[in-house]
């Protein structure tokens, strides 16, 4: 097995080896080490991907440009939100919300949610990559409801119900895909190899790739929170754990996007089959105005920022749908800039929750005097992901916008129209939680603020210089994405 190869199987190995052990555990403190020290591992191995020749792809697993800026991002994130979750969950274990069993449950799921989307992303089989994303899937229901709350068990339903039936929708476009491939590849496994199919779509059955696409972009679209497909998420954010809500936004919503840009690109390799973009583009911007609209109704925190994610999975998917080099490298940057700020946004959120004992925007009031580094982290963050200078998302944002105003005026006009529309929601929810007069308990914050501020360090430094070699590797990536 070459150093390539090892690599890959670490970044699957350590999480469900660690799965089995913290399953095992016994203790709050061990426990939720051993979560962070897994998640570092993971995230090592991933890293050494870029120093590495690639392995050769296989029957099951592949490396490449595309698959690797989700890998490293996902792992990246898992383990900064697992530093996260340690210091979250033990205030949650003093006030009794959950107790040492669920604690070893918790984080032995969590391992096998990052199992679940590492797999989802080197996945070669687009069987098994459908069977990673329900892995993740699955966990994250069980995850959701860990709380054992009216509230929190009917959200896990909700996010069962809906969903088992995107991904069964994803199953059957997924069979179509078999199906146009079998009369070419021939019968076997051969004809779910992405390697395979990639080079043989050109003679597909254009009419089977049309109906699977439509399927697949309904089906994983459902994970990807795409209005009107989006009503388990806002649900899912506000009643499971915090460093899930993270997750959620940040990496499981990005697992779900990347299945759809693989088969976007399958159905780009045929001429005679239907163009994805327009269809992207109806779903991205009806999902952006639909969300900032939605901002101005929230009155629980978590659903604020779950509705926000709603807008930015819809501006990202916008993005890939208009295509060409610009748009698909302004959708790079701005799913990587999405994942880091928004999973930073709720790091701030989880600790003022705790703090103030409630959710509600309206009992949470002067975080900046009550407590400064979470008011102004929180204060960051949003103006991070609204869009304004000089953080990383302006940038993504702005590529986004000039690129459709070239090609598309009118739709440029519909894409300024929300992303207005959503600053304005943000910003005013924003004035009265961090600066208006102070509300609620002023006791001290037993926080870890390393990952919030390791975040938007990130997302500020990206809008003021972005590294070359990384700038062309984007380029890259967008070109390959068509």
């Amino acid at each position: 097995m070459t150093a390539a190869s090892d690599a890959v199987a670490w970044v699957l190995l350590i999480p469900i080896c660690a799965a089995a052990v913290l399953a095992a555990l016994p203790g709050y403190r061990l426990t939720a080490a051993l979560n962070v020290v897994a998640s570092l591992g993971t995230f090592l191995a991933a890293l050494s991907l870029f120093i590495i020749a690639r392995p050769q792809p296989g029957q099951y697993l592949l490396v490449d440009d595309l698959n690797i800026v989700f890998i490293v991002l996902n792992t990246f994130v898992g383990f900064t939100t697992s530093v996260f979750s340690a210091s979250y969950i033990a205030h949650e274990i003093e006030t009794g919300r959950l107790t040492p069993g669920y604690l070893r449950f918790y984080h032995a799921m969590y391992q096998v949610m990052m199992f679940g989307m590492n797999l989802a992303f080197v996945s070669n089989n687009i069987g098994l990559m459908w069977v990673a994303v329900e892995i993740a899937t699955l966990t994250t229901v069980l995850m959701v409801g860990i709380y054992r709350t009216h509230a929190a068990l009917e959200a896990a339903w909700k996010y069962f119900i809906l969903g088992s039936v995107g991904i069964a929708l994803a199953l059957f476009g997924t069979i179509l895909v078999y199906m146009a491939a079998r009369p070419v590849v021939g019968e076997g496994q051969d004809a779910m190899v992405w390697t395979v199919l990639i080079g043989r779509a050109a003679t597909f059955d254009p009419a089977l790739l049309n109906v699977a696409f439509i399927f697949l972009l309904f089906g994983y679209g459902t994970k990807v929170g795409l209005a009107p497909l989006h009503a388990w998420l806002p649900d899912a954010h506000a009643e499971g754990p915090t460093p899930i809500s993270a997750v959620l936004s940040g990496l499981l919503l990005n697992v779900a996007l990347y299945a759809v840009l693989r088969f976007k690109i399958l159905l780009a390799a045929n001429p005679e089959a239907i163009s994805p973009g327009p269809l992207m583009v109806t779903m991205g911007l009806t999902s952006l105005l639909f969300a900032a609209f939605m901002l101005y109704r929230r009155r629980d925190i978590k659903r604020l920022f779950a509705y926000s994610s709603i807008e930015h999975m819809g501006i990202i998917v916008f993005a890939f749908g208009m295509g060409g080099p610009l748009a698909n490298f302004a959708g790079l940057l701005h799913m990587v800039m999405h994942s880091l700020t928004k999973s930073g946004i709720f790091y701030a959120v989880g600790h003022i929750a705790q703090v103030k004992g409630t959710q509600q925007i309206a009992n949470i009031r002067g975080l900046t005097e009550t407590h400064p580094a979470l008011g102004w982290g929180l204060a960051v963050g949003v103006v991070a992901i609204a869009g304004l200078p000089p953080l990383g998302i302006f940038m993504s944002e702005f590529l986004i916008v000039s690129s459709t105003f070239a090609r598309q005026p009118l739709l440029a006009v519909l894409l300024v129209f929300g992303l207005l529309l959503a600053f304005g929601a943000l910003m005013l929810r924003l004035t009265n939680v961090a600066f208006g007069e102070p509300r609620g308990s002023t006791a001290p914050a037993d926080a870890s603020y390393m990952p919030m501020f390791a975040h938007f360090a990130l997302v500020l430094t990206a809008g003021i210089y972005l590294p070359g070699p990384l700038v062309v590797w984007f380029q890259h990536v967008a070109n390959v994405l068509g």
